[in-house]
């Protein structure tokens, strides 16, 4: 078992009558009308202020994780906002609840993979084809690969990974996730897009973030998206015709 200091510190934020520093920055002279939301969050995850092509980047993933439609996560919020309307809280928590391995938390799995691909040095491509192996033996959808709807390709993805290329960003990553998804096509016989969380998992990964805390900056995104929602939920409410539609879909039998 590791040892812990005597005296735990933080090296996030304090407080005086003043002012508030994070990190080291004063937030009322360095950081408020200084640095935009994208900036603030990666450097309050991070540590490190962000260059502006790794601005770039974060933000444009940042955008596309905001909206995909009526998902699990969305209609979860929808739900719990219509039977409790006096916590706007709950609603999103709820929303965020379904951020996991099936629907948008796939950027932390794919990531994962990546840098495995990464660490093999020039074996890229020979490793690239054993996780794509591995996969379809077991049957598993390889993270960040497929989509019911965007075929052939996951337009969102080329969008992603275009910024990061121009941004001057793009590097080992999604150098990784494209010899990825040549092994995964070879494995499966045929064609599979990237989709955008795999993009989005090279694409961050390239721009400095950690892979154990990935998932996070989709939480963050998906969290707007939610409000959003719970908005339109206010001021025209599904929970009835959402519950109906389950109803149909899902009959009782007995049994």
């Amino acid at each position: 078992m590791s040892s812990l200091p005597s005296t735990q510190t933080t090296h996030i934020a304090t407080a005086t009558a003043q002012d508030v520093f994070v990190r080291g920055k004063s937030l009322c002279s360095e950081l408020i009308g200084k640095v935009s939301f994208t900036e603030m969050t990666y450097f309050q995850i991070t540590g490190r202020m962000p260059s502006a092509g790794q601005t770039a980047v974060v933000d444009a993933c940042l955008v596309t994780l905001v909206e995909h439609g009526l998902t699990p996560s969305t209609i979860a919020a929808r739900l719990v906002y219509s039977s409790a309307p006096e916590a706007v809280q709950a609603a999103v928590a709820a929303g965020l609840l379904g951020v996991g391995s099936v629907f948008v938390g796939t950027v932390e799995g794919c990531a994962a993979l990546l840098a495995r691909l990464v660490a093999t040095g020039g074996r890229t491509d020979e490793e690239a084809r054993r996780v794509a192996e591995e996969h379809r033996a077991a049957r598993r959808a390889v993270p960040g690969f497929g989509h019911p709807l965007h075929k052939p390709d996951d337009p969102r993805s080329e969008c992603i990974l275009r910024v990061a290329q121009e941004q001057g960003i793009a590097g080992r990553h999604v150098a990784a996730l494209r010899a990825l998804a040549i092994a995964v096509d070879a494995a499966h016989g045929k064609h599979v897009t990237i989709n955008a969380t795999g993009a989005i998992a090279a694409a961050l990964a390239d721009a400095g973030v950690p892979v154990e805390i990935m998932r996070g900056f989709a939480l963050i995104a998906r969290c707007a998206g939610l409000v959003g929602h719970v908005h339109e939920e206010q001021r025209s409410p599904s929970l009835r015709p959402i519950w109906e539609a389950a109803e149909r879909a899902v009959p009782y039998e007995e049994g």
